[in-house]
Parts: structure tokens; sequence; C-alpha cells
């Protein structure tokens, strides 16, 4: 991911400056923090705020539906797949989790670049306990898969003192 940084032009890594600066001295969480996210085609930096990020980038809630975690639960404490699914029909009734299911399944073929509802919240955690804590507070940095691509979306903290936020001249 660090290699991908270096597609920050000098417009964008300014960008990303000013962002961190603003960042620097906020110790409270508030819905106006921004997140910055990278089309990486388009050279572009777009910058939402926390409380604007899932609409603008919806995560994949499909796979914490309860009908799934609930048979991931019962896979991990060593019931089979069938068992595990029969499970699961008890509980829920067959027709939950096969619409469950479905809803998965649609999700991954449309394609969400694995942003799922699990890795949205670990960023809104990550980013109130950097924030909370003393010292420089990073920005968090979505780097935006390629249409069309099997990649996923990635993050990328960006810290003031980061090597790749520097500006050299020559």
């Amino acid at each position: 991911m660090a290699e991908l940084l270096e597609l920050l032009t000098p417009r964008l890594q300014h960008q990303a400056d000013q962002l961190l600066a603003g960042l620097q001295g906020q110790q409270q969480w508030n819905p106006r923090l921004p997140v910055a996210l990278l089309n990486r085609c388009w050279l572009q930096l777009q910058v939402v705020a926390v409380a604007d990020l899932a609409r603008n980038l919806p995560p994949d809630p499909s796979g914490d539906a309860p009908e799934l975690v609930r048979f991931r639960e019962l896979r991990r404490q060593g019931l089979d797949h069938l068992a595990a699914q029969e499970q699961c029909w008890l509980e829920f009734g067959r027709e939950p989790c096969s619409e469950a299911l479905q809803r998965f399944w649609r999700a991954q073929e449309r394609g969400n670049h694995g942003w799922t509802l699990s890795r949205y919240l670990d960023l809104l955690n990550r980013y109130r306990h950097q924030l909370e804590h003393d010292g420089p507070t990073p920005l968090p940095l979505l780097v935006l898969a390629r249409s069309g691509s099997g990649e996923a979306h990635g993050v990328v903290w960006l810290w003031p003192s980061s090597p790749a936020m520097r500006h050299t001249c020559a």
C-alpha cells in the first residue's frame, strides 16, 4: 500500500498536508472529521466528513447478517457445513437463511471491493481511538480500488511526519 502513496501528486500531498494540519489539536470525536478518498484513476482526493462516509462509500452489510454470523460461529465451534446450516435453519428459519445467503452472493457479484460493514466500523473505531490518544492524529486515506478490478479498497493512515507527506526541493 505504501507504493500507492507515491501516486500523490504535489497538489494532492499539499491537500493531505492541510487536512493533517487541521486534525492536529482535535481531541474530541465529531461527525465533521475528515476522511480522504483517493481515486487513483483520476488522481483525485475527495474529502468527506465521517458522518457522510457511509453515504459516499456504502459498506456492504450482507456478510454481517445474523444468520451468516451464526453459521460462521457454528463452523468455528467444529460443526460441519451441513450441521451448521441445519442449526441455522432451526434458529432463524430456512427462508431467512436462504435470503441472507442470496443477499451476500448478490453483493459479492456486484463487487464492493471488500468494503464491508466490519471494515467500515473498524476504520471508525481506529480513527476515534487515534484521535483520543495523546500525540499526533493520523488522517485515514481510503485508496479506492479500480472499477471492475478484483482489488479491495485499501486504508492507509497518513501521519504528520510520514515520509510520503514530506515535500522535497531539488
